[in-house]
């Protein structure tokens, strides 16, 4: 056609153009960082200057104290003791770690496996029995430990971490919120919502995903296709890092940094580990992954590279062992013994749902105390042959 030009001249145009105006606008990298490997051999340049062998030995017995619970737990579950409980084997560094990290003024909000969080928190042992024997008066969380109750829908823990995180610094109250999310949660509107709005108001929340390399039997591989987790947090504009999470004393140092720089916004921590168990005990994992794999994992086993360490330094005995399982095991059965005598009062479903009980719930609790609803009035009127 006359006028046209020639289509080479037209391709180099174009070729021209693109090599004008595309330019980088941004460029962000996650950092990964191990302390301590899985032989228990320490990094020095990275080791945390508040930390010494009498820290190192605490983490070891929370960590083990922790899986000594989990163990139970699941033993009393399999029982028919317990309600479906889903068992934390293998992430105890994860936990213990960042749970160490917070100070008196932290906060945190958990999912449904922050466990060994609860425990080196502070919540009571008696507690955890009575919420995970199916009573609601186990959700009360004391005081003293500065936490909301387990929450058991994916990520929706999220924005109210989010929320109460923005409440301290509204209210200049000071202190961060450190909140819990698996890998599955990651895929979730909540999260990526929960990081927008911290991002964008500065909120002081830690985000720490505990990536355990299934979300039930979806493999991370089939979830996403980011390289890391902890890449997601770039797109709301929050600083990341991904550590080794079955490093402690790489998750405490992680946790702790990211808190005492949480009154400039927020921070997003991936904590590589592994279930060495099952999703929850309504799973089955044989059905999904080999055991050569759960077997590889168990060679990063967070207990025993502290163990290791330990030994190595002469700082721990088998003497010492048997006497710290025997003291943990007490506890434990000291506790659950209290739990079983416990008598739930049905009541309880309608409390420690707001800071004051609205009238509607009220009229609806008293409705049902006065139809018999509770387990008395039904017993009664089992007797009466009504």
């Amino acid at each position: 056609m006359e006028g046209s030009l020639p289509k080479p001249y037209i391709i180099l145009h174009i070729i021209n153009i693109g090599e004008l105006v595309l330019k980088q606008v941004y460029n962000g990298t996650i950092s990964y960082m191990q302390i301590m490997d899985e032989f228990g051999s320490l990094d020095m340049s990275l080791f945390p200057k508040d930390v010494d062998d009498n820290k190192i030995l605490d983490m070891y017995r929370w960590m083990s104290f922790a899986r000594a619970l989990d163990a139970k737990a699941l033993s009393l579950q399999r029982q028919g003791r317990a309600v479906t409980y889903a068992p934390i084997l293998g992430q105890e560094a994860t936990q213990i770690g960042s749970a160490l990290a917070m100070g008196d003024n932290d906060f945190f909000v958990p999912n449904f496996r922050q466990h060994g969080v609860f425990l080196a928190r502070g919540l009571s042992l008696e507690a955890f029995f009575i919420y995970w024997r199916g009573y609601e008066e186990g959700s009360t969380v004391g005081k003293g430990v500065n936490a909301v109750s387990y929450i058991v829908p994916v990520a929706t823990q999220l924005p109210h971490a989010v929320g109460i995180a923005y409440a301290l610094k509204y209210k200049n109250a000071g202190g961060a919120v450190v909140t819990y999310v698996g890998d599955g949660g990651t895929s979730e509107g909540n999260f990526y919502e929960a990081m927008n709005f911290a991002g964008v108001m500065k909120a002081p929340v830690v985000f720490i995903i505990e990536n355990n390399g299934w979300a039930i039997s979806m493999p991370r591989s089939k979830q996403t296709m980011t390289a890391t987790l902890a890449q997601k947090a770039i797109a709301a504009g929050i600083p990341a890092i991904q550590v080794d999470g079955n490093d402690v004393i790489a998750v405490y140092k992680a946790t702790k940094d990211a808190i005492a720089n949480s009154a400039n916004g927020p921070f997003v921590i991936e904590c590589l580990t592994y279930r060495m168990s099952m999703h929850t005990t309504a799973d089955d994992p044989t059905k999904y992954r080999s055991d050569e794999e759960v077997a590889a994992w168990k060679d990063k086993d967070p207990i025993l590279r502290i163990k290791a360490y330990l030994m190595k330094k002469n700082l721990w005995s088998d003497k010492q062992e048997s006497e710290m399982a025997d003291a943990q095991l007490k506890q434990i059965d000291d506790a659950l013994e209290k739990a079983e005598a416990f008598k739930p009062d049905p009541k309880s479903m309608f409390e420690n749902l707001y800071s004051f009980m609205p009238d509607v719930l009220k009229e609806e609790m008293d409705a049902a105390e006065a139809a018999g609803y509770w387990q008395s009035g039904l017993q009664a009127k089992e007797v009466d042959g009504k």
